[in-house]
């Protein structure tokens, strides 16, 4: 049964890292309802996973940001990118460095729980309907508040992909390239997380969990970046599911159900 709820859990984290409701929220409810927690080495395991998708997916896109980068070509659309990406990173490490400690109790609180839930399904209704469509450049300053809506997301079922997609669209930006900015943004994120938690010891289930999730995980990407949230409208939809979830939870938490 271990590898049967590893494979489960792989494929919410694979699909919910990257839509945008939450990953951290949906492996919480399933944990609840398969009775089975894997602990920091599953959770490291998936995150691993879909990190490796978004090496994959945007592979082009990563060794030309480096490229450049090492070659001192600082005036390049991918240079640009690159340190845009790195000043979008900085509130997330400050806010995780300084609630690293709190993160088991804040997550393990289904109120909590619901009430993120809540939060997002509210942004991406208002996406779904945001008018603006100016299509802006990217810029430092724009790149330091996706970044504060990264951090933000450190909260209970605030989904990362939501909050930075949505900050981006509402700064000008167009679907796919809020899309782009966010997953790359979530590269550092990911990784910074893992060294917090320091070195796991795979085993041959989690090792699994991590193939899983990354297949699932670079199904969903090219999903999203080519069809669902290419659509803008369609964030209403995912705010929808989002919002009843939100709220069915806070109703079983308050009633102890």
């Amino acid at each position: 049964m271990e590898l049967f709820n590893i494979i489960v859990l792989a494929i919410v984290q694979g699909l919910t890292e990257w839509f945008p409701i939450s990953s951290s929220g949906h492996l919480l409810l399933f944990e609840k309802i398969l009775n089975y927690s894997g602990g920091l080495s599953l959770e490291v395991a998936l995150h691993l996973g879909t990190l490796i998708a978004v090496f994959v997916y945007f592979r082009k896109d990563i060794v030309e940001i480096l490229r450049d980068l090492i070659s001192g070509k600082w005036s390049t659309k991918n240079s640009k990118l690159g340190l845009f990406i790195l000043i979008g990173s900085i509130p997330v490490a400050l806010i995780g460095f300084l609630v690293k400690d709190y993160f088991d109790t804040v997550l393990s609180d289904l109120l909590l729980t619901g009430a993120g839930f809540m939060v997002t399904g509210i942004m991406l209704l208002i996406v779904g309907f945001f008018k603006n469509h100016k299509n802006a450049n990217l810029t430092y300053v724009k790149s330091f508040i996706i970044g504060i809506a990264q951090a933000i997301a450190i909260l209970p079922s605030i989904s990362r992909s939501g909050a930075t997609i949505a900050t981006g669209i509402f700064s000008g930006l167009s679907e796919k390239d809020a899309m782009k900015f966010s997953f790359l943004l979530s590269i550092p994120a990911i990784l910074g997380a893992n060294m917090v938690v320091g070195p796991v010891s795979l085993s041959f289930n989690l090792v699994i969990g991590t193939i899983v999730a990354f297949i699932v995980g670079l199904s969903t990407i090219h999903l999203c970046f080519e069809h669902l949230l290419s659509r803008r409208r369609n964030f209403a939809w995912f705010g929808i599911y989002a919002l009843i979830i939100g709220i069915v939870i806070c109703v079983l938490s308050l009633f102890n159900l």
